[in-house]
């Protein structure tokens, strides 16, 4: 039996008013830091966290969102975006800081059934 799980951190939250977003971050990469098989997941207003050009000066915080670009480093490969939630936002994949694969709500409800751990932020 296999010690590897697989998790998929479920982002709902924008980026900046609450801890929800960076949070979730870092704890994605503590748990592939730990070689857990980890995908992520942004729907509804979690789809702003991946938003190319954040200017967080005005808001005094942090723009976390390059971390983002990171990710690969930790072989964090799988980013879905629900086509549904950017398209209600009035954004596409080319308006995202990372490459995603762009799922229906249909299709994102089965890949969080093949998952051994879902946690929502």
């Amino acid at each position: 039996m296999s010690d590897v799980k697989k998790f998929m951190f479920v982002n709902r939250k924008a980026p900046y008013g609450t801890i929800y977003a960076l949070e979730s971050l870092e704890v994605v990469l503590i748990t592939a830091a730990f070689d857990q098989d980890v995908s992520l997941a942004f729907l509804d207003d979690g789809v702003y966290q991946l938003k190319k050009g954040q200017q967080t000066k005005g808001i005094e915080i942090k723009n976390f969102s390059p971390t983002y670009r990171a990710l690969e480093d930790y072989d964090i490969n799988k980013l879905y975006v629900e086509k549904e939630a950017l398209e209600a936002r009035g954004l596409s994949a080319e308006d995202l800081i990372v490459d995603v694969s762009v799922v229906s709500r249909a299709e994102m409800g089965k890949l969080m059934d093949e998952q051994d751990v879902v946690l929502s932020f």
